[in-house]
């Protein structure tokens, strides 16, 4: 059955999935201070799980489970869990600005994308604000320079990966319902934790595990809310309406990035990052806007 598209709707659910997810990084970034990575992601994605799968329970959609043996749910998985575990682990050493400056890239990855997996036509002006923009993020990552993080890397596998998943999520069956689908992210993302903390353990010889204190458990439960917010209003967003026009409002993400980042950890964004970032979104709107009136002359 084909979706009706409500645009109006959608981008307003993309706002506050921008809001849910920057909450969650905020306070995920925070709880990393004290408690390990990979118990961090599994006790947020727990909490996450637990409220999600409430839901599911109350509507009755855990009937529809089957629905899930699906290779677009499989691959909208595989997208998520890359995007996580990249995304976060450069969190944990980078500024929380910055890494969401960086991945601002994703709209012009995944207009890439749509050119050499869809079959989508991108004209020369576009594939150059494409370069330009990519140039942006070098100038936040600054390879080879003295500001250079390597970790700043793993943003951009984190970006790879959110395109994988948001193409396999766009061609979702509409009657799949999105708490399921939901449901399904938050158990594979809280799954991945107890896997990443051997890992950990051995690279920064910390404990495996410790009890956190009422105050951490309570920043953990902030940062499961915001996921959860985030993680149900993108996928309304993403199924709703049309990806050209929810996609610009990706970039409020940034906004409420620079906000957290200055009232949380003092993070100051300097000068480079400001101006990578300007020329991402400009680049990134400029891309959106092109194939927007690329799709009203064909029509």
């Amino acid at each position: 059955m084909p979706l009706v598209r409500d645009n109006t709707r959608g981008i307003l659910l993309m706002n506050v999935a921008m809001l849910g997810f920057t909450v969650s990084d905020a306070f995920t970034k925070l709880s990393t201070r004290s408690l390990p990575l990979g118990e961090t992601i599994f006790l947020r994605g727990l909490i996450a799980a637990t409220l999600i799968g409430l839901a599911v329970i109350h509507e009755g959609s855990w009937r529809e489970w089957r629905r899930l043996v699906d290779p677009r749910i499989v691959l909208r998985l595989i997208g998520e869990l890359g995007a996580t575990l990249c995304y976060l682990i450069a969190l944990v050493h980078v500024p929380l600005p910055n890494v969401t400056a960086v991945f601002q890239a994703t709209p012009l990855t995944m207009t890439v994308a749509a050119a050499l997996f869809l079959g989508e036509r991108i004209g020369v002006r576009r594939w150059a604000a494409i370069a330009v923009g990519f140039c942006g993020v070098m100038v936040i990552v600054r390879p080879g320079l003295d500001g250079f993080d390597p970790m700043s890397l793993l943003v951009l596998a984190s970006v790879v990966c959110v395109v994988l998943r948001d193409i396999a999520t766009a061609r979702l069956s509409a009657t799949i319902p999105t708490p399921l689908v939901t449901l399904a992210t938050a158990v594979a993302v809280t799954a991945m934790g107890p896997l990443l903390i051997p890992f950990e353990s051995a690279v920064s010889l910390q404990p495996l595990w410790r009890v956190p204190n009422p105050g951490e458990i309570a920043t953990l439960f902030l940062a499961s809310s915001g996921l959860l917010i985030g993680y149900v209003f993108l996928i309304r967003a993403t199924r709703l309406a049309e990806t050209s026009a929810i996609a610009p409002f990706r970039y409020v993400l940034l906004v409420w990035a620079f906000v957290f980042g200055l009232t949380l950890f003092g993070d100051y964004p300097d000068l480079p990052t400001v101006i990578g970032a300007a020329v991402v979104v400009a680049t990134g709107l400029y891309s959106i806007d092109s194939e927007r009136r690329a799709r009203l002359a064909a029509a």
